[in-house]
């Protein structure tokens, strides 16, 4: 035989210098979960690894992810007084904005914030909007996120983060934020996230499960890759700087879809359910867990994304795997 395509598997050496994929520290963000109060490293029993923070104990943590080389983080807010209008989520002083405003502090550059802009966490029906006659109301909704995501950018954000699915809400954040002169504040877009079941232990760790009916009037449904699409191309439209898919494992052919349609960065957001059956199953001994992580990370990137959000990069850089 002339071609003998396992001649270039023949060593570790050689397959490294082969390799068509490859991860680097710099792809990963962090994901936190903050609080209210002092001196709270409270575990999420759904997640196990992660825990609820406040502020002083955000810092701490920070540090200690820095000197691994973990310099991006993602914030979600949690605890925070709800009421119909979420009017806390856009509070100057919220538990997120104080996070901002303190990692900023004491990192500056160091450090890139980024922080989630959703009202789920923060209204009395758990629903990403604001809610009337049963209905979650757009442009109401819009206009709530547009003040959330000025309230974390004022404090320092350097980036915000959509995750709600409204129509339009792009374009709403971006003339709020230059409107006050932060338009070099960029915006991830949560342009493709789908009504998963993927979410389930993400709803105890924010507290932000919905208390009647769903989220598949405003979320996307899974089994529409080509209305992805366009919703994506909408929030590249209205300015918005990186597009994100979630859930990740479940959609890579949308990652994939996504990477070929667009010249932006595409990111990838490894969710709480696909982190949480990793970690039982490696507990119970019934995979490799690290081998099954890696697998995953290297799939992510593999369909496209050159940004990877999970609460596995904790764990990777602690242990060296790449």
């Amino acid at each position: 035989m002339l071609i003998r395509p396992r001649r270039l598997r023949k060593s570790p050496i050689l397959r490294e210098l082969v390799a068509e994929t490859r991860l680097s520290k710099d792809m990963f963000i962090y994901p936190y979960f903050v609080v209210p109060g002092k001196n709270v490293i409270k575990g999420i029993e759904a997640m196990p690894g992660v825990s609820h923070f406040s502020v002083d104990t955000l810092i701490k943590d920070v540090e200690k992810s820095l000197k691994i080389g973990i310099n991006k983080v993602l914030l979600f807010g949690v605890g925070e007084e709800k009421t119909d209008d979420a009017s806390s989520s856009y509070d100057k002083h919220s538990v997120v904005a104080n996070a901002v405003r303190e990692l900023k502090k004491e990192f500056s550059d160091e450090l890139y914030v980024v922080t989630d802009v959703c009202t789920c966490a923060y209204t009395t029906h758990g629903h990403c909007g604001i809610v009337q006659h049963g209905y979650v109301q757009n442009d109401q909704t819009v206009d709530v996120l547009a003040r959330m995501a000025l309230a974390h950018a004022e404090a320092g954000a350097d980036m915000v983060s959509p995750s709600d699915m409204m129509d339009g809400r792009i374009l709403g954040i971006r003339e709020k934020l230059d409107k006050n002169n932060l338009e070099n504040t960029a915006i991830m877009s949560y342009s493709i996230k789908f009504a998963s079941a993927y979410y389930g232990p993400f709803r105890e760790a924010a507290d932000s499960a919905p208390g009647k009916g769903d989220r598949k009037a405003y979320q996307m449904d899974f089994r529409n890759p080509r209305e992805a699409m366009r919703e994506s191309r909408l929030d590249e439209q209205e300015g918005a700087d990186i597009l994100m898919v979630k859930p990740a494992l479940a959609y890579l052919d949308v990652i994939k879809g996504l990477r070929e349609s667009t010249n932006l960065p595409v990111a990838c957001y490894n969710v709480s359910g696909e982190y949480s059956m990793v970690k039982a199953a490696g507990a119970k001994g019934w995979i490799d867990e690290q081998k099954v992580i890696m697998e995953n990370m290297y799939a992510f990137n593999r369909a496209g994304a050159s940004i990877i959000i999970t609460y596995h990069a904790r764990e990777i850089m602690e242990k060296g795997w790449i």
